[in-house]
Formats: structure tokens, C-alpha cells, sequence
């Protein structure tokens, strides 16, 4: 017999409003905004950053202090040159891929709005004269539909404007979730999830609880690393996307074998802390949730790092959602894994049961 989705209708609606609006690296408000309203009915009270990281706190009167998080920003690109022909070479904004651009549609964002382009393509007819050239960061370009530079300032775009593509959320065989910036506007999602549970459950923690939405991962994980130094945690979960490795074209002797629908992914990387990691996974034995594992060899690459090596050091683990597709406009994650990583950080939680219990991490 299935079991019942943890998922509610509201919950659906909120998550493809979340991940339907644009919150590009350094201009994530919006979408903060979203989450923020969201999640007000499950928290005591909010604080935010300089730069926007967003975080809702339960209990924030508590000595000890646990972080769960995940990032609000997603890959884009800059306008970084305007030709006189009015067309318009771009830079990246995190780890944006140069090869799925050509063809592709785009918001470009601008102080008068959102103006509509195309990554533009030379024809199939025209190519293969000799060596055919690939599409590189430095070729690939934008057409809005201007015949020169004026007519493109003259809509409001400049250098420095960020560019993002309009690719909504949409779901594949009633059970895969699919659309850009799943990494990892899921993450604010299932966090805010957790919260959701606890107020409905009527669950009391003894330790102030704090749900951080960080920016600014996708260009070195600066929002966690500005965030932790203001709440100064005595634990920190992170939830992050890691790659299907099941997919074509993808070495599981280099990348490890996961797949979406096996469960959340548990790192093991020196940045993990052994015995919060342990607290983690002898809580998935007990309550039956399944879940993976994968080797990290330096770096988690996430916003563990940023917390993991903060403060004198904070015992932090990582439990990620395998996805397919990172940083493209058809992310793909399994909804069974996103109820899963929910479940898991919350039975979590509730194992952190009482003060004398934060000594267990040192």
C-alpha cells in the first residue's frame, strides 16, 4: 500500500511559485520574499543579512543553536558586451553551461522590467563547412530582436544586467519534479518543510532551531559563510543537490552510483562531522528511511564547508537530493527523495533531544 504523501496541495503551489521565480546569484530578494511568507506562520520571528540570507528562527531565546539550510540562488548569466549590431555577449553568474544556451529563450532584467531575447544559433545550413564550431562562453550570444546598441539601451539593458531563463516547474510521470534552479531553491523548500511539521506536530525543541535560506552559493558559498558567523551554531545540517550518476556519459568509478528514487544521499568528507553523521544515519535505520551514500574526497563543494570551518569549527553534515541535469533548465529530482530528505532532518531533530546531547558533538 502507498504511503501518504507528506507533500500538501499548498505545499505544491508554494514550491512552483518558488522555483517559477527568478532569484539569480546577488539578486535573490524576490524569491526570498516568497519563502519568507511561506514559512512566517511556522517560526517565532526572522532576521536577514546585508546581503540577504534569509532566517527563520524557532526559539531564539535557546542557548544552543541548530542550523538546517539550504541555498536561494540560481545560475545566470551577465551582459558583458553590446555590439553595434545590438547584439549582446554574455559572462557567467555561477556555473552557468555555455552548451545548452544556443536556441534557448531568456529574461534579461532590467529597472524597466523584464525584457524577452534568444541565445541565438547559426543555422544547422551554414555550419559544417570544414570544422564545425562548438558553442563556448565566449561566442555564444543574445538577440532581442534590436537592429543596433541604441535600440537595446533604449529597452534598459546595460552591462551588468542579469540574464535568466524562463524554463517552469512542471512534473513527469505524476512522480519526478522538473525544472531549472532545483539546485537548490529544493532546499529552501524542504527546510521550510520541516518547519511546517514541527508546528503541525506540535513538536517542542529544547534548542532554538534556525532555518537558514543562504544567497550566494553558486559563486563560493558566501552567504553561509557571512550567515554563520552572525547565529554562531552548535550544529548545522545542509541540504544540497548531488548528480544522478545512473544517466549516460557519467563514470560512477569517478562520480559513485546514485540515483533519484533511491533516497536522500549521506556524505561521508572530512568536513562532516563523524558523529552528527552517524546520529544521521542511525536515524534512517530506525525510522526506515532509505537512503544513500557517497564519498567526497576534499570538499563537499556545498555550504557544509562554510559552516564545517566556521567558528572554532561547527559539527555539520550533509544530506543531499540526487538529481539530474545540475545547471540546466530540466533539473530533475524524484519526489519520493524529496519527502525522504524532509523526513530525515526532521526524525533528526527530534533525536537532538536535549542540551547535554550538544556535548556529544565536541
Amino acid at each position: 500500500m502507498a504511503t501518504k504523501s507528506i507533500l500538501t496541495k499548498k505545499s505544491i503551489e508554494f514550491l512552483e511559485q518558488y522555483l517559477n521565480n527568478a532569484s539569480p546569484t546577488g539578486y535573490e530578494s524576490e524569491g526570498q520574499k516568497i519563502w519568507m511568507e511561506y514559512l512566517k506562520p511556522y517560526v517565532d520571528t526572522f532576521i536577514t543579512d546585508t546581503y540577504g540570507t534569509a532566517v527563520g528562527i524557532i526559539n531564539p531565546e535557546a542557548k544552543y543553536k541548530v542550523v538546517i539550510e539550504g541555498h536561494s540562488d540560481e545560475i545566470s548569466w551577465y551582459v558583458n558586451y553590446i555590439t553595434d549590431d545590438g547584439l549582446i555577449y554574455v559572462v557567467r553568474n555561477g556555473g552557468s553551461d555555455h552548451q545548452i544556451a544556443p536556441s534557448k529563450r531568456v529574461n534579461i532584467h532590467t529597472k524597466n522590467g523584464i525584457v524577452k531575447g534568444v541565445f541565438g544559433w547559426p543555422a544547422i545550413h551554414t555550419r559544417g563547412r570544414g570544422k564545425e564550431e562548438n558553442a563556448t562562453p565566449t561566442n555564444i550570444f543574445i538577440d532581442c530582436g534590436c537592429t543596433n546598441k541604441e535600440e537595446v539601451e533604449k529597452l534598459g539593458i546595460h552591462v551588468g544586467c542579469v540574464i535568466t531563463y524562463p524554463d517552469e516547474f512542471m512534473i513527469l510521470n505524476e512522480n519526478k519534479f522538473v525544472c531549472r534552479a532545483i539546485d537548490n531553491r529544493m532546499g529552501g523548500f524542504m527546510i521550510a518543510e520541516v518547519a511546517r511539521l514541527l508546528k503541525e506536530n506540535k513538536k517542542n525543541l529544547p534548542f532554538g532551531l534556525y532555518i537558514v535560506n543562504a544567497v550566494q552559493e553558486e559563486i563560493g558559498l558566501r552567504g553561509a559563510e557571512m550567515i554563520t558567523q552572525t547565529i554562531k551554531p552548535n550544529v548545522a545540517i545542509v541540504t544540497d543537490v548531488c548528480h544522478d550518476t545512473s544517466t549516460p556519459m557519467i563514470d560512477k568509478k569517478i562520480e559513485g552510483d546514485l540515483k533519484i528514487g533511491r533516497g536522500p544521499v549521506i556524505a561521508y568528507a572530512p568536513a562532516v562531522q563523524n558523529k552528527l553523521r552517524d546520529l544521521i544515519t542511525n536515524t534512517a535505520d530506525e525510522k526506515k528511511i532509505p537512503f544513500q551514500r557517497h564519498a567526497i574526497s576534499r570538499v563537499t563543494g556545498t555550504d557544509t564547508d562554510a559552516f564545517a570551518y566556521s567558528n572554532g569549527g561547527v559539527a555539520s553534515a550533509l544530506i543531499s537530493l540526487p538529481l539530474r541535469y545540475m545547471h540546466t533548465t530540466v533539473e530533475m529530482v524524484h519526489k519520493e527523495d524529496v519527502e525522504n530528505v524532509i523526513k530525515l532532518i526532521y526524525e533528526s531533530l527530534l533525536k537532538i533531544e536535549n542540551n547535554e546531547t550538544f556535548s556529544y558533538f565536541k
